[in-house]
């Protein structure tokens, strides 16, 4: 059993970027830790991490646009677009650079952000990420289906949200629907989408890396390049959302990168495990040097390039892995 600290209420403050409002967190003093969040998620999914590092580090956590206290204009949700506005966040803080610190779809966000922004990021840590492999939790394939336009609205309506908040116990032990230990939180999320704006930027920002199949969005294809960035991968032994089997990959695909397998957790290592998780990343800050960008190197590998694709080996490797039911 984990002991949970009590979320320390760090106030929200805004900035405007390009017109549109921007919603963060920022606590300590020290190296800077940028951390950001999962789709439908908020900054407040850090509110049991951020003390804890707080003491050593300059923590900032977002609200990614169109989620939590940010803007949700019609706009670009692509995970390039999320990377840009970080890249512009950080610079309206007057900070050059950081280590990067991504959850689910905040994972690709920092993934792109180093591919992107090289000479930005000090070091890679994603959590439970997504952009490894094609399986996701089948809901959110059909909450990216064709039909969400019409079915959402009626899934958010107030009195099908209060049914989803009554029946919660019972939906962690319904098959295919149930997201285990992790269904309270998941739910507590998606109340947070009646208004049709959360909605619209749910959606772009679901559809920008999912479909009806899966996943579409992978960066198996550059992890050659993380060769010289400091890495970490965490990940919950039982996440119902993203396979666990999809940090191992992760793993071997990321040059010199660390794995940390949180055996007692689910999609969320940072809220069911903070204590572990923010020593766990500490060790990691400690014993690395922030990454230098040295651009010759960089054009090398760019010219080296990481081999065939992994893509249709992996594809195969999923394709027989949701055949046998996993």
């Amino acid at each position: 059993m984990h002991v949970v600290a009590a979320p320390v209420d760090v106030g929200v403050q805004y900035r405007r970027i390009h017109g549109y409002r921007r919603a963060f967190r920022i606590a300590g003093s020290g190296p800077p830790l940028l951390l950001l969040h999962g789709i439908g998620d908020t900054s407040a999914t850090w509110d049991r991490v951020i003390s804890l590092l707080a003491s050593k580090y300059t923590v900032i956590a977002p609200d990614l646009l169109g989620h939590g206290q940010s803007d949700k204009p019609r706009a670009d949700y692509a995970i390039s677009a999320y990377a840009c506005g970080m890249r512009d966040l950080l610079a309206v803080l007057d900070i050059d650079s950081a280590t990067i610190v991504g959850h689910s779809l905040g994972g690709g966000v920092a993934m792109q952000f180093a591919y992107q922004f090289p000479e930005r990021c000090e070091r890679l840590v994603v959590v439970s990420t997504g952009g490894v492999g094609r399986e996701v939790h089948p809901i959110l394939r059909v909450a990216a289906g064709p039909l969400a336009e019409v079915t959402l609205p009626f899934a958010t309506a107030g009195p099908v949200r209060w049914a989803v908040r009554t029946t919660t116990p019972l939906l962690r032990k319904v098959p295919v629907v149930s997201l285990g230990d992790d269904t309270p939180y998941i739910v507590e999320r998606y109340d947070a989408l009646s208004s049709a704006r959360s909605r619209s930027a749910f959606l772009r920002t679901l559809r920008a890396g999912v479909d009806i199949r899966g996943q579409v969005v992978t960066m198996l294809d550059r992890c050659y390049l993380a060769a010289g960035l400091p890495t970490m991968i965490m990940w919950g032994a039982h996440d119902p959302v993203i396979p666990v089997r999809h940090a191992t990959i992760a793993h071997e695909a990321m040059p010199g990168s660390r794995l940390e397998i949180f055996a007692d957790c689910g999609h969320f290592p940072h809220r069911d495990d903070p204590a572990r998780f923010a020593k766990t990343l500490h060790e990691f800050m400690s014993s690395t040097a922030p990454a230098t960008y040295d651009v010759d190197a960089w054009r090398e590998l760019l010219r080296e390039g990481g081999g065939d694709s992994p893509e249709p080996e992996v594809a195969a490797s999923l394709d027989v892995a949701e055949s046998s039911g996993s």
